[in-house]
């Protein structure tokens, strides 16, 4: 692994970048001046080597959860593997939390011992939260992805559980089994919400001619997907075909969210949307 660290603040001098190989994080932080350079001194060092940590352990990582043998040792790789433990019945790696498990941890040693009314790490658009009681957090929704646009608003107050959002989908950063356009989730944390919106979005499936799959290990040489199938191209659906992808989504979602796995989900496929959990999602004016 060549090159370290790249840690800097932005050129709006509020908010700090880090970067090591695939981690590109936003971290801001508010309150004093001099709680927020000692918070933002404290995520620069324990972002130091932890790529290096989940490197030594990705072997485990990879591995399908029903196969894991071996618990992993680093404290970001349990937080990965013990939220993917809390799904069963469907295959999922440790992987499918990464994203999250990064910015709940950068967040964590950010916010330690200091007085910050409100403070976020963005993974990509994974994005974990710090809120006081009285603070609030509003997110811009983008449900079509090759028409970015902010389609929905959600805002979170300190007085809710929810500290963490995902999104995932077939157009996203990771593969997908699935074809949904987007799928947003808020979660408890940001871990939590990465590995539910990861295996909602699978779960929008249907067997179409206009889906075009290819085995995962030939778009990405070293894939946890190994040969399964995942979506490259989805070209135009009838709306049979958009419902029952929607509802398969739906009833993961539905499932996740009786079990307390996450708060809401937003679901959109080709400018129809399904919502679970909706009082998170009331600015949102697309609901189908």
């Amino acid at each position: 692994m060549s090159g370290g660290p790249q840690i800097a603040l932005l050129p709006d001098g509020r908010r700090l970048h880090l970067h090591h190989g695939p981690i590109d994080l936003i971290a801001e932080a508010f309150g004093e001046r001099i709680e927020i350079e000692s918070a933002y001194s404290q995520a620069a060092r324990r972002f130091d080597g932890l790529l290096q940590e989940l490197v030594d352990e990705l072997e485990l990582l990879r591995t399908p959860i029903n196969e894991l043998g071996t618990e992993p040792d680093g404290p970001v790789a349990r937080i990965m593997t013990t939220a993917v433990r809390s799904h069963t019945g469907v295959f999922v790696t440790s992987m499918a939390a990464v994203a999250g498990a990064v910015a709940d941890t950068v967040l964590a040693a950010m916010v330690e011992g200091h007085d910050l009314p409100r403070a976020y790490v963005n993974n990509g658009g994974d994005i974990a939260l710090h809120l006081a009681d009285g603070e609030s957090f509003t997110a811009g929704l983008v449900f079509e992805m090759d028409a970015p646009a902010i389609d929905g608003m959600a805002t979170i107050s300190g007085s809710a559980p929810v500290r963490g959002i995902a999104t995932s989908g077939w157009q996203g950063r990771s593969l997908s089994l699935g074809i949904a356009d987007s799928v947003t989730v808020l979660a408890r944390t940001a871990t939590q919400a990465d590995v539910a919106a990861t295996l909602i979005a699978n779960a929008v499936n249907v067997d179409h001619p206009a889906v075009r799959r290819a085995p995962a290990e030939i778009i990405e040489l070293d894939s946890d997907l190994g040969d399964r199938l995942v979506t490259v191209d989805v070209g135009e659906l009838d709306d049979s075909a958009i419902a029952i992808a929607l509802h398969r989504g739906e009833a993961a979602a539905s499932t996740m969210w009786s079990k307390g796995l996450i708060d809401s989900a937003a679901l959109t496929l080709q400018g129809q949307t399904r919502t679970i959990g909706i009082d998170a999602f009331l600015d949102h004016q697309k609901v189908a």
